[in-house]
């Protein structure tokens, strides 16, 4: 089963940017490593390679790496600055104006893009900061003078185009004499121009031709739009001709094929960039007729050991991971049973024990097939977008790699 960003539809939970700093020193990571509560490992060596197969997919074009929603997932003050010292990583893109702030704060230099809309205090200190953000509205030009006169220097800004999203963006219909009126102002640099797909092939190809006569036009009129960009992941994958002057990735570059996985691996192996770990909890026999977990979902038909992991869907675990989901303890996988809840997850061993109390578990990540995000949301019937972007925030990261 695979299921495309079309049906991602929950939003992201508010976060703390402050408790997702790694952790470095090798003291510091057995504190984490050696507890029994849950963390998260970011591979940078795995998030490195996939920006390679990235750029090389898009023929060597520049990246705009989407960092929005904690780095889906992984941690964005961890995450951003490791991107930003990539050679192909252009710049980073975000949704919210505290996040672009974070990277600022977090050392990062390269161009970063708000993708989304700020009041008019934070974009102040956007605009102060050399931050981008994204013009749409019919009050543009009005807004950019503002800002350029209360900061004492241009505005950096892309064009955001709405070719049938329908989301945000300034609708191409009524786009053209909007940004002749605003691209030769002296108040503003234009640093790119783009738009967003549906993901429906048919409809993105229709998008697409909306986007490139609209920007041919305003380019015939003399207007500098900067950097086209359109191609999110699904686009860079299925859409050669969405590529533009830049690709706009997020989830595969942190190892996540974006909408059909069975096509993405012949054209690309992509590594998932975190692992969520834990350790086991308890170790127990059941007899037969006992049972698991909220529901009694689970009985047992006989004689079985079982072992109880400390991570639950708080921690971004599925619930539905009792659906098919197995984790790896060792080097032996195990299904998940009864049911998920909100701190712990309860798996089947079988009639021998072979798992003590202090066992380390990975729930995701890329050591075997199985546990992979992508195959992690086939089994439990979620999107992929869930599986990284819903992992708690407050849980420590480790970089390792």
């Amino acid at each position: 089963m695979s299921i495309s960003r079309r049906n991602f539809v929950a939003g992201a939970a508010a976060m703390s940017l402050t408790k997702t700093r790694p952790v470095t020193a090798r003291t510091q990571r057995n504190q984490i490593t050696d507890r029994f509560d849950p963390w998260i490992e970011v591979d940078e060596a795995a998030l490195r390679h996939n920006v390679g197969e990235v750029a090389r997919l898009a023929g060597g074009r520049p990246i705009l790496a989407v960092v929005k929603n904690n780095a889906y997932g992984l941690g964005l003050t961890i995450v951003g600055p490791m991107l930003a010292a990539m050679p192909q990583i252009a710049g980073l893109a975000v949704v919210k104006a505290s996040a672009a702030i974070a990277l600022r704060d977090a050392g990062v230099d390269k161009p970063i893009l708000l993708m989304g809309m700020s009041a008019e205090s934070d974009a102040r200190e956007l605009v102060s900061r050399g931050i981008a953000i994204s013009l749409y509205t019919d009050d543009a030009v009005n807004r950019v003078e503002r800002l350029a006169n209360r900061v004492g220097r241009p505005v950096d800004a892309h064009l955001y185009l709405d070719t049938g999203m329908g989301r945000m963006g300034m609708p191409y219909t009524r786009a053209l004499t909007w940004m002749r009126d605003l691209a030769p102002r002296a108040e503003l640099r234009i640093g790119g121009t783009f738009m967003a797909f549906v993901e429906e092939t048919d409809f993105d190809r229709e998008q697409l031709q909306r986007f490139t006569e609209l920007t041919d036009r305003a380019k015939r009129d003399g207007l500098d739009l900067g950097r086209l960009h359109a191609a999110s992941s699904n686009g860079v994958f299925h859409l050669p001709q969405a590529r533009l002057d830049m690709v706009r990735p997020g989830i595969a570059l942190y190892g996540g094929y974006p909408s059909h996985p069975e096509i993405e691996r012949a054209m690309s192996t992509l590594r998932p960039a975190f692992r969520l770990k834990a350790r086991v909890v308890r170790v127990v026999r059941l007899r037969p007729g006992d049972s698991v977990s909220y529901g009694r979902n689970y009985v047992a038909e006989r004689d079985t050991w079982i072992a109880t992991l400390p991570v639950g869907h708080a921690d971004g675990y599925p619930r539905q991971a009792v659906n098919g989901a197995r984790v790896l303890i060792g080097e032996n996988l195990y299904p998940v049973i009864g049911a998920v809840s909100a701190s712990h997850a309860i798996v089947e061993i079988g009639t021998d024990k072979r798992v003590e109390v202090g066992d380390t578990v990975t729930l995701v990540g890329p050591d075997r097939p199985e546990i992979m995000p992508n195959a992690l949301a086939a089994a439990t019937g979620v999107s992929v977008y869930d599986i990284l972007m819903h992992l708690n925030p407050e849980l420590p990261r480790v970089v390792v790699g």
